[in-house]
């Protein structure tokens, strides 16, 4: 596959806080404890790791139900194996398309681990834990025609409990199979999903089936947070951060204003009386927030002899993975490695150490079509990663005569040109006037503006097809105003390309390099 890269802050949606993490760490290296792209970080940071070898038998034992035939998991077993460690909401259909860049990202960097001579396994969160249920209920696919199609299906979460467990009702299978007909691979992609995502299965159980299926080769292993047993070993450090809560709170708290002091953003704003912690009982996820009795209306010993029952919030959860498994290194998106500055205090408190954390493999796929139609244009990514009508001008004014848009440049130079001498000669005149010249300046380059825009437009007009051009390249790379990535799923790349397709982005992977790249699948 061709592939090349653009940095991601030249790319809508990048705040300062990730840009400085990938491209100048030393602007935000007090928030983090390793530089995610110097060479020598992963290793030093998989030295560090302390992980007593009663609780690694114990998450051992605890994973087998989900990696019973997981290669991986002998070797996470061995003392001194480490995890590079990512993890993903578990969405309809697999989630969005970089829930598999996330995997693979880890895939590798923990083979570079292992050749360097520290044993290291990939290993892949499920947030079954999380509540919000619109958020993981629904799936974009596209057709042959490119265009965007959400799928749903009708569950609840009446409780506002973890989503994990959650039956799937109504399975949107016919609606999948319907919008990839047509595509080389759609019946294969189709069974892939039919087999996983079955009436009356599980969210996290039908997620984790489906990237077991997909990531098969790659012995990546799979951690549920609701498995008992591993709640029975996360019970000690749940209970350490309840009775430390408020130390833990005030920590994040002024790191936080250190944050927002710095120019940055804080991803949770946490109140006085928060906790960083929910209780699941019943099925439900409750807030708990400090009183003077305790938490809510339970004192922290009535909640700690049940701390099983205790759940983290995005501050804290982090913290607890890393608790709980050997982590080297985390791979995430942008909001959740926010959530790390965030989070610095809570590991100094509670294990110590941090890991390194760094960005997920990030990809653009681009079919042939979408490929000739960059170079006919002369677009890139950051082109079309803009609203409609800004790619549909940038487009038409690539079908303006090359000699028309010479004119046209000339004509604007001239006119600067000629406005700046006047400029001058008026301000020499009377000082008073400058307002004057400066606001018809303003006004006669805007009609210059305009007549250039017009020009774009009939080009545009006079080769309809550009338009269509157009909406493709929107629909493919930038859907509804999302990269690519964030918005589909792997499913119907899968139909268009080729089950084969994960091997082949895996072999683009470069944990190395910090920017957002584009392949062209063949």
């Amino acid at each position: 596959m061709e592939q090349h890269c653009i940095r991601h802050t030249e790319l809508p949606g990048a705040s300062r806080l990730f840009g400085d993490l990938l491209y100048r760490f030393d602007r935000v290296e007090r928030f983090y404890q390793h530089a995610p792209y110097d060479p020598e970080s992963l290793e030093r940071s998989a030295r560090e790791v302390f992980y007593p070898n009663d609780r690694r038998a114990a998450v051992t034992a605890a994973l087998r139900e989900l990696n019973a035939d997981n290669i991986s998991l002998d070797a996470f077993a061995k003392p001194g194996t480490v995890a590079v460690v990512t993890g993903q909401q578990v969405g309809l259909f697999g989630g969005p398309l970089y829930s598999v860049f996330k995997a693979l990202a880890a895939v590798r960097a923990a083979k570079s681990l292992t050749d360097r001579g520290i044993c290291a396994v990939p290993v892949f969160w499920l947030a079954t834990e999380d509540h919000d249920l619109p958020e993981i209920n629904q799936f974009w696919a596209f057709g042959v025609d490119q265009s965007p199609e959400a799928l749903a299906t009708s569950a609840q979460n009446p409780l506002n409990g973890p989503v994990g467990p959650i039956a799937l009702r109504d399975v949107p299978l016919d609606a999948l199979r319907a919008r990839l007909r047509g595509l080389p691979f759609a019946n294969e992609a189709y069974q892939l999903v039919a087999d996983c995502y079955r009436e009356g299965a599980s969210f996290g159980g039908a997620f984790r089936k489906l990237m077991g299926e997909l990531l098969k080769p790659y012995g990546v292993i799979f951690v549920d947070p609701l498995s008992p047993a591993l709640r029975r070993v996360a019970s000690p450090f749940l209970e350490r951060a309840l009775r430390m809560s408020g130390d833990l709170v005030r920590g994040v708290q002024e790191r936080s204003k250190e944050l927002e002091a710095a120019g940055y953003h804080s991803q949770v704003h946490l109140e006085t009386n928060a906790s960083l912690l929910f209780s699941l009982d019943g099925g439900k996820r409750t807030v708990l927030k400090r009183t003077e009795k305790g938490f809510n209306d339970l004192t922290a010993d009535e909640l700690a002899v049940r701390a099983e029952a205790l759940s983290p919030n995005a501050l804290l959860r982090p913290v607890m993975q890393d608790f709980l498994l050997p982590t080297a290194g985390y791979l995430g998106g942008p909001a959740e490695l926010a959530y790390f500055a965030q989070s610095r205090p809570l590991y100094d408190a509670l294990l110590g150490r941090m890991p390194m954390v760094g960005h997920r493999a990030s990809f653009t796929l681009l079919d042939a079509r979408a490929a000739k139609l960059t170079a006919r244009y002369g677009i890139g990514l950051k082109d079309i990663a803009t609203p409609d009508v800004s790619l549909r001008e940038t487009m038409a004014a690539r079908l303006v005569p090359a000699a028309l848009n010479e004119k046209l440049s000339t004509a604007r130079a001239d006119v600067e040109g000629q406005l700046d001498v006047l400029s001058a000669a008026v301000r020499g005149f009377d000082p008073g006037l400058e307002k004057a010249v400066a606001k018809s300046r303003a006004k006669m380059l805007y009609q210059v503006s305009k007549l250039e825009r017009k020009t774009a437009r009939e080009a545009m007009r006079r080769d309809q097809q550009s338009a269509t051009d157009a909406q493709y390249l929107h629909d493919l790379v930038y859907p509804h105003r999302h990269l690519q990535e964030r918005f589909y799923g792997v499913i119907p790349f899968l139909a268009r390309h080729g089950m084969d397709l994960i091997d082949r982005v895996y072999e683009c992977v470069k944990t190395e390099c910090p920017d957002h790249q584009v392949l062209t699948v063949d």
